[in-house]
């Protein structure tokens, strides 16, 4: 009886083995803060989907914990995100309605922006100085070879035999 419960699921509901899946960080236990509600997003946002056990309404299913969709529509309590799902090989967009508590913004995109910004600058710098400048990225190269310094003699050392005087 014992072997068979850790192979096999006893349940298979709707929040069927979610007891770690959706467990709330160390000290974080009970209700959301009121400026969960109060976060601002906009059509075209980048969210994360993590599931707020405390709050049952509008709580995403299991499968979408954890992924990243796009909102495509806002209500007074909850948002529409586009999350891509695969089944049986083919990628399917999947439209669900999800509450506040369960979605965060994502940081997926901060990176893109803010090299963006960094080549709008580069480009307005190089036009102002009358250069080309490459905004390609490029894999890290080479450290560049050297020659060391030799200030004194090396010196050998040697390592001292063992004795046992016991």
């Amino acid at each position: 009886v014992y072997s068979s419960r850790l192979n096999m699921p006893h349940s298979f509901g709707y929040r069927a083995q979610t007891r770690t899946l959706f467990k709330k960080e160390f000290k974080t236990k009970g209700h959301c803060n009121t400026t969960t509600y109060l976060r601002t997003f906009k059509r075209g946002d980048y969210v994360d989907i993590k599931v707020d056990s405390s709050v049952h309404k509008g709580m995403p299913f299991k499968y979408y914990h954890g992924r990243t969709g796009v909102i495509f529509n806002i209500t007074k309590r909850a948002v529409g995100v586009e999350v891509k799902k695969e089944v049986n090989g083919r990628v399917i967009n999947k439209k669900i309605h999800v509450s506040l508590p369960h979605i965060k913004a994502s940081k997926c995109r901060d990176e893109l922006i803010q090299r963006k910004k960094d080549n709008a600058a580069a480009k307005a710098a190089a036009k102002a100085g009358g250069e080309r400048v490459s905004l390609k990225r490029l894999p890290a190269q080479p450290k560049v070879g050297y020659f060391l310094a030799r200030d004194t003699e090396p010196e050998t050392i040697q390592p001292t035999p063992y004795v046992d005087l016991v």
